[in-house]
């Protein structure tokens, strides 16, 4: 399989250069004032790109097993692609242009977004011993390899059909690659006719970046000031008001130093950040504290309670109906251009047997006109994506099957229900910046809680086929991100997918490396009978608990189940009214269900409120300097987002060599910090 990979990939190098060279036409929004690029697919870029991706997966993967929460790698791979690139163009005598630039981008981002299942599922196997008795990392690194290149590819060929139904027809924000494609054409103006302009803008952006940078450094060593306030706690402390502490220290309701958030806030329209906030406030800030109190519910977080369980649990499946039929509903409404993509492909499939079999092709004969200006030719073509997913769709149901012992009718319906997932993950991650994979694994492990069998092979198949559906969203989600930063430049799909195959090659061969070293230095990880860990083994421990709940016998709370059944019919009636009745100008501002039900999952409201704040500036700058906001607001969400994320890394790097966080103590009390 990969000799005939690789021929693709050197045929399509091949084919880009040409097609690219044959369309000077074709720009993106408002790059006119950049040199055309004869290459944007070159190894140097997408080599380059991998490798620092390869350094974000070292630190997703640390930050994931410890608190269940990852980063992408897009705006630390545009702002370092371009340090280490430029130099080098200009030694070899050659130019760097954005789009390469968007090229290094996203193999950054593929080769560092591969973490999920290793944050997930399967440290969860070998903690419930699915594995096999005395199991380890290190002795089944073929088929943790295996199921890497399952999980990298696999999602790669899933996301280029998407691209038309969330980039191109609903033109969603996608806040983070919305900044990289920002930040790379600032990085690249000097010089050009807006070169003052553009000198402003990239210290601007390099301003917030070390400023969020710095902080969050400082934060790692002064939480309770620089990280996050308890302002809630110490009032109540101080007045001796306990439900105050409570709402603070059971609730989450603190002030949260997020830069990342607060970036994305600046770019997210205020239907979906007030209605983040909405979902917050019913769940974790009246309805949760209100059943708490009066003993309906036992506690506000944890999934391992007994009789109704948490507010977090409860609260799981209301969220996750509002987000799934959101989402179904909005793809029902726009989803023309997918019928047509599917069509194409299934078109193109039956073309390859005729043309084994020595058949005339058939033509597609709709009359669907796609709102997309990239020209076909730099497209990635119908045959690469339908016969890769094909390819590595037989691969997975054959590795699951052999190696894990998964039944294939039940790898068949997760795939199925993979790509059903990843609009809601899609929608989601386009409005809000927030990739709710675990929602969508729990939504998997759901459907997979009766299916007949041994109870061992029962767990093995609730988690692996959440973890297809998991891993599938990050990847998909990651790879039209990217699709999305690349088409605010004007960069061709094809380039930005074969850097992805470049990335996914990378990825593989970091991302399982890292985990046996993880799991030999800390053997908690895999092992539950080690009480004393270094790792929260947040996003572990959950899908451990559900997996357990949903095969011995537990149950979801039947007005849990009510609920969610009613938030369905809100979803799809919120949509239809919108739509039919309420009037153009006020659609921008009508409440987000989706956005609600992303509330309703997300146990901190600190995000939320950090997410809210950005906003709030970001009007405030609005009223003060419309202009200034116009010019620098992407420069500083950019920044902002790049900031914490490489400052991530380096928290990460200061725990590997045992450098103590936390140990300045002002403004912390017992564990609120």
């Amino acid at each position: 399989m990969s000799t005939v990979d690789e021929k693709h990939q050197v045929d399509a190098v091949h084919s880009e250069k040409v097609s690219i060279c044959e369309d000077k036409s074709f720009k993106g929004d408002g790059d006119e004032e950049f040199p055309f690029e004869e290459h944007q697919f070159t190894w140097r870029a997408a080599i380059v790109g991998s490798l620092l991706g390869c350094v974000v997966a070292a630190s997703n993967l640390y930050v994931g097993l410890k608190i269940g929460w990852t980063f992408g790698a897009s705006l630390w791979g545009a702002i370092f692609g371009f340090i280490i690139l430029k130099p080098i163009a200009r030694a070899m005598g050659n130019t760097f242009g954005p789009r390469e630039n968007a090229t290094c981008q996203a193999a950054a981002t593929t080769a560092g977004g591969l973490s999920t299942g290793f944050v997930t599922a399967i440290p969860a196997m070998y903690r419930m011993g699915l594995m096999g008795e005395g199991a380890t990392p290190k002795g089944d690194i073929v088929t943790l390899f295996l199921w890497t290149a399952c999980a990298a590819f696999f999602g790669m060929f899933f996301a280029v059909p998407l691209r038309t139904h969330f980039v191109i027809n609903q033109d969603l924000v996608f806040p983070t690659p919305r900044a990289a494609a920002e930040t790379i054409r600032n990085l690249h103006k000097t010089g050009s006719g807006a070169a003052e302009d553009a000198k402003k803008t990239a210290w601007v952006m390099m301003g917030a970046f070390f400023l969020a940078f710095i902080w969050v450094l400082i934060g790692n060593f002064i939480p309770g000031i620089f990280d996050t306030v308890h302002i809630l706690y110490w009032i109540g402390k101080s007045a001796g008001y306990a439900q105050l502490q409570h709402a603070d220290e059971l609730w989450g309701w603190a002030w949260s130093w997020d830069f990342s958030f607060f970036g994305a806030g600046l770019m997210t329209p205020a239907s979906t950040v007030w209605s983040f906030m909405l979902g917050e406030f019913i769940a974790y800030g009246i309805a949760g504290p209100l059943m708490v109190d009066s003993g309906y519910l036992l506690s506000a977080h944890s999934f391992t309670k007994g009789g109704n369980g948490s507010a977090q649990s409860w609260f799981l499946w209301p969220g996750i109906a509002l987000m799934v039929f959101t989402a179904f509903g909005e793809l029902a409404v726009n989803g023309k251009s997918l019928w047509h993509g599917a069509k194409s492909g299934v078109l193109g499939l039956r073309n390859i047997i005729r043309r084994v079999t020595k058949r005339g092709q058939l033509e597609d004969e709709s009359k669907y006109v796609s709102k997309d200006t990239v020209p076909e030719h730099l497209q990635v073509p119908t045959l690469w994506w339908t016969s890769g997913l094909l390819v590595s769709g037989v691969f997975t149901i054959v590795l699951m099957a052999v190696d894990f012992k998964v039944p294939v009718y039940s790898t068949l319906l997760a795939i199925i229900l993979s790509f059903i997932l990843a609009f809601v993950g899609l929608q989601a991650s386009g409005e809000t910046d927030i990739n709710p994979t675990g929602s969508i694994g729990k939504v998997t492990q759901l459907v997979f809680s009766r299916f007949p069998g041994d109870l061992a092979v029962v767990q093995k198949t609730n988690l692996m086929c959440a973890n297809i559906s998991a891993s599938v969203c990050a990847q998909a989600v990651d790879m039209v991100g990217d699709l999305k930063t690349g088409h605010l430049l004007g960069a061709s799909p094809r380039s930005q997918f074969l850097a992805q195959c470049v990335g996914s090659v990378f990825a593989i061969a970091a991302a399982v490396p890292l985990f046996i070293l993880y799991t030999e230095a800390y053997t908690c990880i895999i092992d539950e009978s080690v009480k004393k860990c270094e790792f929260g083994l947040v996003a572990v421990v959950t899908w451990q608990a559900v997996c357990r709940l949903l095969t011995t016998g537990g149950t979801i709370p039947k007005a849990s189940v009510i609920t969610a059944g009613v938030c369905c019919v809100l979803a799809i009636a919120n949509i239809l009214f919108r739509i039919k009745c309420v009037p153009e100008k006020i659609r921008p501002y009508w409440i987000n269900l989706n956005a609600v039900g992303l509330g309703l999952i997300n146990p901190s409201p600190a995000l939320a409120m950090a997410m809210l704040t950005g906003w709030a500036a970001g009007r405030i700058w609005i009223k003060i300097s419309q202009q200034s906001h116009e010019k620098y607001m992407y420069s500083v969400a950019g920044g902002f987002i790049s900031g914490v994320g490489v400052a991530g890394i380096i928290k990460a790097l200061l725990v590997l060599g045992k450098v103590e966080s936390g140990s300045v103590r002002w403004g912390c009390n017992g564990d609120i910090c």
